[in-house]
Order: C-alpha cells, then sequence, then structure tokens
C-alpha cells in the first residue's frame, strides 16, 4: 500500500527493564509494509534500553518517577498518552508483528472511521515457535462470531464479551478521540484489557476485527500472563468483569470455565 503522507499510526513499545526479546520486537515494527511511527515508553529506564533506542533511533518517553510502580495497566495508559497519531498500537516488548500488520490495521480504518478499536487474530509463540492452534483459540474464535452480525450495536458487542474476553491486547489498535482515560482499570493486575473492552462495548463506535494472525504473542514464564495463571490473579479478576455481565454466580461460574480455555499458556 503506498504510503503518501505523515504516518497515521505509531508503534509504542513498551519497554520493561533488560528484557532479552525487546530488540526482535523493535525489528518487527520497524520492518513494516506501512511504515508507522515507532517510540518507546518505559517506567524502568536503564543504559539497556538506551542502547537499543539509539541503535534504531527511537525516541524514548520515560514515566516521570512519582508515577512508575502503579502497574501494567498505568503503562500502558501512559503509551497512549505519547502516540501522536490517530491510531497508536501498545506492543509489549516480548511481542512480535508480522509485515502487515500495520498496513492491514490502517486500511480497514481508512474505510471503517467509526471504530474505537481495529484487532487482529494472534498466534502463540512459544519455545520460539509460532502456534496457530489451540482449546484457547477455538473458543476466542467463536465467541467473536456475533461481530459478524453487527460491529458496531452495543448488545452484539457485548455478547462477544460476555462469555470471555476474545480480544488480545497486543494485537490491538486504538482509534485516538474514540475513547476516554483511563482505557485500562489501574488496578487490575492482568484483566484490564477485558476490563477496557467491556467499558468500549458501551460507546457508539465499532469494534472492528480483521480476521488474520497478525502478530505472535509470547508466552514464556516471565509473561504477566503465565504469572497471573499461576496464582489466581486472573480468575478473580475475570469474576469482576464477568460481574458486569452477570450476577455474581454466573460470573464465578464462567470465570472457573474460562480458565481452562488459558491452561495452553503453561502448557
Amino acid at each position: 500500500m503506498a504510503q503518501k503522507n505523515k504516518a497515521v499510526h505509531t508503534y509504542v513499545v513498551l519497554a520493561y527493564k533488560e528484557s532479552p526479546y525487546l530488540e526482535e520486537c523493535v525489528r518487527s515494527v520497524l520492518n513494516q509494509k506501512y511504515k508507522s511511527d515507532v517510540v518507546v515508553a518505559t517506567s524502568t529506564p536503564n543504559a539497556y534500553i538506551e542502547g537499543i533506542a539509539k541503535k534504531y533511533n527511537l525516541e524514548v518517553f520515560v514515566r516521570p518517577k512519582k508515577d512508575r510502580g502503579q502497574g501494567a495497566a498505568s503503562d500502558f495508559n501512559y503509551a497512549l498518552t505519547v502516540a501522536k497519531t490517530k491510531l497508536a498500537t501498545i506492543v509489549n516488548h516480548d511481542e512480535v508483528y508480522d509485515y502487515e500488520y500495520s498496513s492491514e490495521v490502517v486500511k480497514y480504518y481508512e474505510s471503517h472511521k467509526d471504530t474505537s478499536i481495529i484487532f487482529t487474530k494472534y498466534y502463540d509463540i512459544k519455545d520460539n515457535k509460532a502456534v496457530y492452534t489451540s482449546l484457547n483459540f477455538t473458543i476466542k474464535s467463536l465467541l467473536l462470531l456475533p461481530l459478524n452480525i453487527s460491529k458496531k450495536n452495543v448488545f452484539i458487542k457485548r455478547l462477544s464479551l460476555r462469555f470471555g474476553n476474545p480480544i488480545g491486547c497486543p494485537a490491538t489498535t486504538f482509534v485516538q478521540g474514540h475513547y476516554e482515560q483511563p482505557v485500562f482499570a489501574p488496578d487490575l493486575t492482568v484483566a484490564f484489557d477485558y476490563w477496557a473492552w467491556e467499558k468500549l462495548s458501551r460507546q457508539p463506535y465499532a469494534f472492528g476485527y480483521i480476521k488474520k494472525p497478525l502478530m505472535g504473542h509470547r508466552i514464556h514464564p516471565g509473561s504477566i500472563t503465565s504469572g497471573a495463571l499461576n496464582d489466581n490473579t486472573r480468575t478473580r479478576e475475570d469474576i469482576l468483569v464477568f460481574s458486569k455481565f452477570w450476577p455474581k454466580p454466573i460470573a464465578v461460574l464462567l470465570a472457573k470455565v474460562y480458565k481452562l480455555s488459558e491452561r495452553s499458556n503453561n502448557s
């Protein structure tokens, strides 16, 4: 796709400590068919991050000391504030993006400007191998089927969320001006994205859905998701969000069932 003007999309790479995956992540968002803007944001500034940013000539945004240590959700909210383009994708330091991710997102936005988020399918990266099929992915695809009927109707959007979180946060691009801060719940550790989708589902803007796996979500012992699964944080937080759709007893039951689909993160 020809790029005539200034980029309308930014990747905000959330760098964390001395992540061994950071440089691979940065390379993936720079090596794109559509040349998006790329910046780095961090709450853990260090020479390692500065070195990689300098190597690839990337601007680094460092959170003020008084705002650090507030959790991942707070860092994600901060990341959205540093993007100056209409579209922004928050990139975890351990993710990778396929060559056509930003071109597909920008193309979708150009014909669907009434969206609040645009998300793609994704694949897992386990032991440096791409995994495209799992029980987890099958369930997520089923949950998203209602969006074939309407991507804008509030009832339909919420129907896709009522039985679990089918939207991958790192696969999601946000349309600035079509959401209010804080997008993510600062007091949640891992389900802050599910909380965000529930909030955005109430808005009049559509959920843009691209049915292609265009980025890789890395599964490793140090990831937020894996840690949350191990200490049951995800279940507790899922109950909180499920309770926005269901009475508490049903929310508890759904959270227990939903946990089964997440076991692939540890397998």
